[in-house]
């Protein structure tokens, strides 16, 4: 049994020429999950970002969208779980990998930032990486030179719809990994 979740933190970058790339696809998600649980989300400067509460399954959770860049999205995560006494272990981060074909998604806890500088800031500032994360793939582009681009482009419309479908089947699990069941999502999720 994994820890039960108190934060989802979604990175991606403020502004609309960032809000429908690639890199924001963890603020797709919190966006996704705020409409699905009638969560609304307000800025908050004392956090960095912006900020929804609701009730997924049973549990009061909090999302938050760093207003921060991603490169520094730790500077908002830190002050909220301060602010709500959360524990690293009780953090969900949902981030794009380049690492995964487009729509795949994975979930696991703790590990490196394999160069995402969202997480490496997240692990500078917050307590280390023993925090669950929610990873969606939006697939490599072949050329090590081509990776800023990629990451800071809009996905095709396919791409789009598969990054969607992969958010999607991840909210479908999201009452087992709120209420420290990852394993068995973990389970569902990996085997489609």
């Amino acid at each position: 049994m994994s820890a039960q979740v108190d934060i989802i933190v979604g990175l991606g970058n403020p502004g609309t020429e960032y809000a429908n790339t690639r890199h924001n696809a963890g603020f797709w998600f919190v966006d996704e999950v705020a409409r699905q649980f009638s969560g609304a989300f307000k800025s908050e400067k004392k956090f960095n970002g912006e900020l929804a509460r609701c009730v997924i399954h049973g549990r009061d959770v909090l999302l938050l969208k760093p207003t921060t860049f991603m490169n520094l999205s730790g500077q908002a995560l830190q002050p909220l779980m301060n602010f709500y006494k959360v524990a690293i272990e009780n953090v969900l981060v949902v981030h794009d990998d380049l690492d995964l074909p487009v729509g795949t998604i994975r979930l696991k806890q703790g590990g490196g930032h394999g160069g995402h500088n969202g997480l490496r800031d997240i692990m500078a500032r917050c307590g280390g990486n023993n925090f669950q994360r929610l990873r969606i793939g939006i697939g490599h582009p072949g050329e090590k030179t081509m990776v800023t681009s990629h990451v800071l482009k809009k996905a095709s419309d396919e791409g789009t719809r598969a990054i969607e479908d992969g958010i999607s089947r991840a909210i479908t699990e999201l009452d087992l990994i709120v209420n420290g069941e990852s394993q068995k999502a973990m389970h569902k999720l990996h085997s489609e």
